[in-house]
């Protein structure tokens, strides 16, 4: 299987290109505009001269079977437009865009083409997470921080605030009813961000503070007198008269406690058994973080 990576930036190299170079029957070939990075991740993986492309027309003449993108987001419309209208399944990083326009009309495309379209949204493969859906879930809390990192509305919230968005999204129980935005937003820059989605019996919190303190990602999901914690994705801690503590294995990669190693896995299986995936779903999710947005920016012009 001929499978293309189009950028090769730190998501490329540290969670994708691991599991890419690893997995059997995968011929890779790399694409990016930055020839010394071309060389220093090309060599490192010790591909040949044929796999290394400096432009998107010379990887798409090698007839792909598959790409992934990991091109900055501005230019994801371009990118995957190409690859959609080349035949190729495609598997992009979140966002599709960061306009609600460009990401319809590459859902339509995909669709128009009978051609798969896959979003990287890797927490609905976590083990910790996917564990998650399992238990009752009454109440819902996801807190994703950062230190010093206040954001322009709209980037923030599509490059990062989408992953909290997605997952309250996945773990619902149920049709949301109700969806509440907060937010502070001082010079332009978005500080900090409260989405709830409530429906029948279940309440949903998804929070994003960009001036914490602390880098941190916290998921805890509570129901029936029992409440189940994931800390940072690695530690499974559950609540039912005494905690009792999962935490990752000391030989467990990176890629898998994340979910990535499960979503490449499972999109690359699709391709391989000619099964044709939608990116419908993951259309709802920019739907909301564009509702979010819109929001956000009405209370800062209030």
């Amino acid at each position: 299987m001929k499978v293309g990576c189009i950028g090769l930036g730190d998501i490329a190299q540290k969670a994708y290109l691991p599991v890419l170079a690893t997995r059997p029957g995968v011929e890779l070939h790399l694409q990016t505009r930055t020839p010394a990075t071309l060389t220093r991740v090309a060599d490192g993986l010790h591909l040949p001269p044929g796999q290394r492309h400096a432009d998107l027309d010379a990887l798409l003449a090698q007839d792909l079977d598959a790409a992934f993108v990991h091109a900055p987001t501005q230019v994801h419309p371009d990118i995957v437009t190409r690859l959609l209208e080349a035949g190729v399944p495609t598997y992009v990083d979140k966002p599709l865009a960061y306009e609600l326009a460009d990401s319809a009309r590459l859902v339509a495309l995909a669709e128009e083409r009978g051609t798969s379209l896959a979003v990287g949204f890797n927490r609905r493969f976590a083990p910790g997470y996917a564990q998650c859906a399992d238990h009752p879930r009454d109440l819902i809390l996801l807190q994703k921080n950062r230190i010093g990192l206040p954001e322009e509305p709209r980037t923030m919230i599509l490059d990062d605030f989408i992953h909290v968005v997605d997952t309250l999204r996945f773990l619902v129980p149920g049709p949301v009813d109700d969806v509440t935005v907060r937010a502070r937003t001082e010079d332009g820059l978005l500080h900090h961000v409260v989405l709830q989605l409530a429906g029948d019996g279940f309440t949903a919190l998804g929070v994003m503070n960009r001036l914490s303190g602390s880098a941190e990602e916290i998921l805890e999901v509570s129901g029936q007198d029992t409440k189940r914690q994931v800390v940072n994705l690695a530690e499974v801690i559950d609540h039912q008269g005494r905690p009792t503590v999962r935490r990752r294995g000391d030989w467990v990669p990176v890629a898998r406690q994340r979910g990535i190693e499960q979503a490449v896995f499972a999109f690359l299986d699709a391709v391989g058994e000619g099964r044709t995936l939608s990116a419908r779903d993951a259309l709802t999710t920019h739907e909301l973080c564009e509702r979010v947005v819109r929001e956000v920016q009405e209370r800062a012009a209030a």
